[in-house]
């Protein structure tokens, strides 16, 4: 292999970063915007139904743009290590480098991360997707990367998750990634109704719904556990080892999960035990309100002269009502 203007043939000269991911960026900014429009609207809402009626539509939003988020991020399980490696294929040359694994629903992300990030005169910073959902060919992907000549240090990690490796981990995950990502739709279409029957006034469904949307949360999270363990090829690089535990999205999936869980538990209970506190808590409790204005709409109170009619006996009167003769 000869040099060509001081680099291999076979490598590109710019780097192949991947491009942001716009999908989690557009998400957020819905759910913020709809969070906004609320606050415009806050001070429309009664002074003592207000700060109930805004931690309700905190949480509501919260759980949705988790459950709708988390399909699409990349971090369900994730690992680094630095490490000393080789930079490219028929090379000597080593350099120090962050390497990253991010382990998603639809693929795998690798990054290389130079340290520092100039060095052999190239800018060492790449992020590499690898998609196994159904509908991509995570092994096309991967003779894509060999063809464009990108480093070892990342086709080394995105071969151990081919279909022709020999640690059989790529099943695993493609299955798992697709029942997952289905139970989280599942979960996103139950959270939908319970918004509905809450709007609706309909509280004990509403519960009922919103634990459902829990128990959903947690199989998936139980669905990807299942696929985490069967990962038992080492990814090694020289002494030191890349290994990865579970994500930012995981945790977030979990805490959600537990939140929508322990709220339609909280519903259900206090439905059974004190409707009342439950309707005060969802701005329902309008007795109050409704005696005030049955009361409004009383006519006035009749005179005692007047209370009987015409059948009250004269020596009933009210005293002063007859005059003497």
């Amino acid at each position: 292999m000869t040099l060509w203007n001081g680099s291999y043939p076979f490598y590109p000269g710019a780097n192949a970063c991947f491009p942001f991911d716009t999908t989690r960026a557009v998400i957020v900014t819905v759910f913020l915007s709809m969070l906004a429009t609320s606050i415009i609207i806050l001070p429309g809402i009664p002074a003592r139904r207000r700060l109930l009626w805004f931690l309700r539509l905190v949480l509501g939003l919260f759980m949705g743009a988790v459950i709708l988020n988390v399909q699409f991020t990349r971090d369900w399980q994730s690992g680094w290590v630095q490490a000393n490696t080789s930079y490219k294929s028929f090379s000597p040359v080593q350099v120090s480098a962050d390497i990253g694994l991010h382990i998603g629903l639809a693929g795998v992300n690798v990054t290389l991360r130079g340290n520092p990030v100039e060095q052999i005169n190239e800018t060492i910073n790449y992020n590499e997707h690898f998609p196994w959902s159904f509908g991509a060919d995570y092994d096309h992907s991967y003779s894509q990367g060999l063809q464009k000549g990108l480093p070892s240090p990342i086709l080394y990690v995105a071969e151990k998750f081919s279909s022709q490796s020999p640690c059989g981990v790529h099943r695993q995950y493609r299955i798992a990634g697709h029942y997952v990502s289905l139970t989280l739709w599942l979960a996103f279409c139950t959270w939908l109704i319970s918004i509905l029957l809450f709007s609706m006034s309909i509280l004990l469904y509403g519960g009922q719904m919103l634990l459902l949307t829990g128990t959903l949360i947690l199989s998936s999270l139980l669905l990807f556990s299942t696929a985490r363990n069967s990962l038992r090829c080492p990814i090694q690089f020289g002494p030191v080892s890349l290994r990865t535990d579970y994500g930012e999205s995981f945790w977030l999936a979990l805490a959600t999960g537990l939140l929508c869980l322990l709220l339609g538990l909280a519903i259900i209970i206090l439905n059974s035990v004190q409707p009342q506190k439950l309707k005060l808590i969802f701005s329902l409790d309008k007795s109050n309100e409704e005696e005030q204005w049955d009361q409004s709409w009383l006519p006035a109170q009749p005179s005692c002269s007047a209370q009987g009619g015409f059948m009250v006996p004269l020596g009933e009167l009210c005293p002063g009502t007859a005059t003497q003769l």
